[in-house]
């Protein structure tokens, strides 16, 4: 991977030599591309193998000459079947999972622009930055500022609770990478002053996490968190599904014994585990149906308390947030597993009482829906629990504790398959990114090319959060107990009161606590 080669890659502007930046590792060389200066696959820590294998990310090896930065990094170790789309399974291979990217309009020191920071989504067990959903080209073009991607570990690599270990390895990669952009990102022309950390699903719960950990303090100015999950794993039910997880290959859960397995053989742990998971509700309660096995651990020392607990007393007060939610977000994984329409009324009141909040939570649902079908009510319900009250929660609880947050709804319904699957989970990802023909993007467009109005959408959806990026104020009030305004992004963008009233209503004062082993 180190070269000290001096002629430009092919892609390179005529008269324009290909850019080279030295980080404090070495000097690194990429391309020009579409006016921007593109760098992948440069590693902010060591491989996380051998010695350094489920440990806390160690400090990147240093290298001599220049080392090309042209193509993204390996993938940690997952079910790469279980991804879709166009170019998710042309990956390359290897041990250096650890890596970031840099999109910067220009590599001068002098700029100081403001510095996005990408956390892939994938249920903490899936993902990568190298998926051509994430290519990041129209945020840096369109917002004149720098889009920083990073890998980090997913699955048992990186939140199998495994004794030994730290819990949280996939988090602490992120603060490495964090590290990274502080120590770095001023030579790609990034002020590390102004610095704002996006995700989405698995990436926002991420987010939420980097907001409390006091690890990661002072490593930004900002958080935008797209759909945060409300599942975080108390340190008891981590130790029992790590149980499971090793029982699974036949192993106890210890670092001795799960490292005789290589780590791309390891993932069949998670694999088999998962679609068991269902079986496992009497124990696991909440946690059973998601058919995860990894979430963000609330181990008492790199997660000391959830983000809700946290903000609500002031962890954050002084990080600016945006965070929303898409109004149809399980949808998707009702599609996904072919049941859209076929929900029973027996399946519907399962998760009312599985999910619901409160001793009479069924009963508020059926009361606050009374037209809803068994589909809408199991789809509501699980909207809610997993994804859109958490996300309303995250800017209470940031008020609460003395901050201010900016607040979202996603209400445009994603074209593909006849808009059957309304706003959707994931729907937000190809809007930002622009990236209709890519991962999710292909399905929920259909590979249709998108329509005016999905592209003046995509660019208002980059106008909002690259303002938010450069300025803390995305265009719209922030959100507070009286009015509750909050942005619904539509085919025309309206400024609101929250929508989903009857919804916030029945959560209200609802405490999204770790989930424990019952």
């Amino acid at each position: 991977m180190t070269t000290t080669e001096s002629h430009p890659p092919t892609g390179a502007s005529a008269g324009q030599p290909a850019p080279v930046v030295r980080t404090t590792a070495g000097a690194v060389r990429g391309r020009r591309e579409e006016g921007l200066a593109v760098f992948r696959g440069i590693p902010f820590a060591a491989p996380p193998v051998g010695e350094a294998r489920f440990m806390a990310p160690r400090p990147v090896h240093a290298w001599d000459g220049i080392r090309d930065a042209y193509a993204f990094g390996p993938p940690p170790p997952q079910d790469l079947g279980n991804l879709g789309g166009p170019g998710l399974l042309d990956v390359p291979e290897g041990d250096e999972w650890l890596t970031v990217n840099v999109w910067t309009p220009e590599p001068d020191p002098g700029a100081r622009r403001p510095v996005m920071v990408w956390i892939y989504g994938g249920a903490y067990k899936l993902g990568h930055s190298g998926q051509p959903g994430y290519d990041a080209r129209r945020i840096a073009a369109d917002g004149d500022l720098v889009v920083v991607s990073l890998n980090y570990r997913v699955g048992m690599e990186g939140f199998a609770h495994i004794e030994g270990a730290p819990a949280n390895r996939g988090l602490l990669d992120q603060v490495a990478a964090l590290e990274w952009v502080r120590d770095n990102i001023e030579a790609f022309g990034g002020d590390p002053g102004q610095v704002t950390v996006f995700g989405e699903s698995a990436g926002a719960g991420s987010a939420a996490s980097l907001l409390v950990m006091p690890r990661a303090a002072g490593l930004f100015r900002r958080v935008i968190a797209q759909s945060v999950p409300g599942t975080f794993f108390s340190d008891a039910l981590a130790r029992d599904i790590g149980a499971a997880l090793a029982a699974e290959v036949g192993l106890r859960p210890t670092v001795a014994d799960l490292a005789t397995i290589a780590p791309r053989e390891l993932t069949s742990a998670g694999e088999s585990l998962s679609g068991k998971m269902p079986q496992y509700i009497d124990r696991w309660g909440q946690a059973a149906p998601t058919v995860t096995p990894f979430s963000p651990v609330v181990d008492g020392e790199v997660l000391p308390v959830t983000p809700w607990q946290a903000l609500a007393a002031g962890a954050a007060k002084d990080v600016d947030l945006l965070v929303g939610h898409n109004r149809d977000a399980y949808r998707f994984f009702v599609a996904m597993a072919g049941q859209l329409g076929q929900i029973s009324e027996e399946r519907a009141t399962a998760a009312l009482s599985l999910f619901a909040p409160g001793p009479d939570g069924e009963q508020a649902y059926r009361t606050a829906f009374p037209d809803a079908s068994p589909d809408e009510l199991y789809e509501r319900v699980q909207t809610d629990w997993l994804f859109s009250m958490p996300s309303l929660h995250l800017a209470e609880a940031q008020r609460a504790g003395g901050g201010r947050a900016h607040v979202y709804e996603l209400t445009w319904p994603a074209p593909g398959n006849g808009g059957a699957l309304g706003a959707c989970h994931g729907l937000d990802i190809p809007l930002l990114f622009g990236t209709y023909g890519a991962d999710l993007g292909f399905l929920l467009f259909a590979g249709t090319e998108p329509s005016a109005e999905a592209e003046a959408l995509s660019s208002r959806f980059r106008k909002s959060w690259t303002a938010f990026a450069r300025t803390g104020d995305p265009g719209w009030p922030a959100y507070d107990d009286e009015r509750r305004l909050v942005q619904v992004l539509d085919a025309e963008p309206v400024v609101r009161a929250y929508p989903e009233e009857a919804s916030r209503r029945m959560w209200e004062g609802y405490d999204f606590q770790a989930l424990p082993v019952l």
